[in-house]
């Protein structure tokens, strides 16, 4: 830095395309659609979205900066080599002792930190941010973009499979919104066809012919989720060992990372897998060193550690990001927490991740170089996964163009 399954309901296609539903049903369940995966493993985009805006200066702490210990007296991570001090990374920044599983992708060269890096939107509204961020339009008038930034590079790349992208969640994230072929799964374990074994195929059946004439998005989604089913039966996600001596955490977030590792090993043409982790809103007792955010730092860190583990040996067939809505702000308040601020850290881990270092560019933490006393922003988040999706995932102009419009993209350094 400058500075999871049963296989009890299985859709039989020939019955699914038979009928009166068989040309509306043709185009999400045609058999052909194996024909349309890329040769070769494809790399999947995994987004890891931290809500309620994670502490990255208690993540990646910048224990060089004086101010930085002026500015939280009580809540900063101390120096290295300070009982409960940071892990030196490069001089300047250091690992929170939560955050140490961290470690192993990053000494391997596989993990890298962009600090001071976030949206240009000036918000401090949670909702707002979201928002912005997802539908990649911070500098965007009101309506001007209707989904979110990685369905407009679902929809430009086009293709594709009978599953293209999947939340991991009740619903999905608006990164998604608008997104072709793509569907929430609560839990991928217990993901399959409700009711009795014995009568589901027949269920699943007259359903799908009675979804197959109904217009998008109603129709077109059933379908999915049909055939979503249909293909997903296919994985045991329940019995699934993980490899690398990997251990997820036994946790929601845990569970998503194996599931996520899970189905990208199955191959079934996911080329998206996003992943919400909320709770990062301290304004009160944060605990950096013992109390909340360093148990979900540590939560957070053992399982991007097992991913990295698990994904080892392909790590060619995967990208992960993770990023908050912004970062909360470089002093310390009366209720020992911090209040919403800008500049956050960001995260990539794959093959290709110019790894082992933090990028960007530190600002510094003095009166005159914070924003409204928060962590300036230095590196726009759009850079950094725009420099990522055209290294690693193969972006085309156009599809960078769509991802974030009226953007002009500056290099980082943190893929190639």
């Amino acid at each position: 830095m400058n500075h999871e399954n049963s296989a009890s309901f299985r859709v039989d296609r020939r019955q699914l395309l038979s009928g009166a539903s068989a040309l509306s049903a043709a185009s999400v369940l045609a058999s052909t659609s194996q024909a349309r995966r890329r040769s070769g493993p494809q790399r999947v985009f995994v987004q890891l979205f931290l809500r309620g805006a994670m502490d990255g200066m208690t993540t990646v702490v910048p224990h060089a900066d004086g101010d930085y210990y002026a500015l939280r007296p009580t809540l900063a991570v101390p120096a290295p080599g300070a009982s409960g001090g940071a892990i030196d990374l490069d001089g300047f920044f250091g690992l929170a002792p939560a955050a140490a599983p961290l470690l192993t992708p990053y000494l391997d060269g596989k993990l890298a930190f962009v600090h001071a890096s976030g949206s240009t939107d000036p918000t401090r509204s949670h909702f707002e941010a979201f928002t912005k961020m997802e539908f990649g339009g911070p500098n965007l008038a009101p309506g001007a973009v209707q989904n979110g930034w990685l369905a407009r590079f679902l929809s430009t790349r086009g293709g594709g499979d009978v599953v293209r992208g999947v939340g991991a969640g009740d619903v999905l994230p608006q990164t998604l919104a608008g997104a072709p072929r793509v569907l929430p799964i609560r839990d991928f374990e217990t993901f399959d066809f409700p009711g009795k074994t014995l009568t589901a195929q027949d269920r699943a059946q007259r359903m799908a012919d009675a979804y197959a004439p109904i217009a998008p998005p109603v129709g077109s989604a059933a379908l999915d989720t049909f055939a979503a089913i249909d293909r997903f039966s296919t994985i045991d996600f329940g019995g699934y060992v993980p490899s690398g001596g990997a251990s997820y955490p036994a946790t929601e977030l845990g569970k998503q990372f194996h599931d996520a590792a899970a189905l990208i090993k199955a191959q079934q043409g996911v080329e998206v897998v996003t992943i919400d982790y909320g709770g990062w809103d301290h304004h009160a007792n944060q605990g950096p060193l013992d109390g909340l955010m360093a148990s979900m730092l540590y939560e957070l860190s053992l399982s991007i550690e097992a991913f990295y583990l698990d994904l080892s040996d392909r790590l060619d067939e995967v990208l992960l990001s993770v990023v908050s809505e912004f970062g909360r702000r470089a002093d310390e308040n009366g209720s020992a927490g911090t209040d919403h601020g800008r500049g956050n850290v960001m995260m990539l881990l794959g093959d290709g991740v110019v790894g082992g270092q933090v990028h960007g560019t530190w600002p510094g933490l003095g009166p005159a170089q914070l924003d409204d006393f928060a962590l300036a922003i230095t590196t726009d988040y759009r850079d950094v996964l725009g420099e990522a999706f055209q290294n690693l995932m193969g972006a085309t102009p156009g599809e960078l163009a769509a991802m974030f419009p009226m953007h002009t993209y500056a290099p980082v350094g943190a893929t190639v």
